[in-house]
């Protein structure tokens, strides 16, 4: 009887095995699929924070600020991330600010593939 039980068991490892390896590897993607979103906002937050920067400093302009974030977002991404980059004059609690809008694709299959839209804003006080 137990024999018979063992022989209807042969193979069930190997579904075992690729059962279980299917969904770790779904996992492991989805993990390194979160960390590329995370890069790619990181990167955008970081670009329109140092062109506002840029653009606040005596003697520049918010077009040098806007240029600006758009370089470095294209010496890191993919140039469609960098093709909506507005720069404009601000101001909160009387304070002159220059501000730096991004909106670029959020990646959702790699960097390629359908997409949805961060927005990210940087600001610094113009001098």
């Amino acid at each position: 009887m137990r024999e018979a039980a063992r022989e209807n068991e042969r193979g069930s490892a190997l579904v075992d095995f690729l059962l279980v390896s299917v969904l770790v590897t779904a996992l492991m993607l989805a993990v390194v699929q979160l960390a590329l979103t995370l890069h790619v906002r990181t990167v955008l937050i970081d670009a329109a924070a140092e062109g506002a920067r840029f653009g606040a400093l005596h003697g520049s302009s918010i077009t040098a600020g806007q240029e600006r974030t758009a370089a470095l977002i294209d010496a890191t991404l993919p140039s469609a991330y960098a093709q909506q980059v507005t720069a404009e004059l601000g101001s909160a609690d009387g304070v002159e600010l220059v501000q730096v809008h991004v909106s670029a694709p959020v990646p959702v299959i790699g960097l390629l593939g359908p997409s949805g839209v961060i927005s990210v804003t940087g600001r610094a006080v113009a001098e």
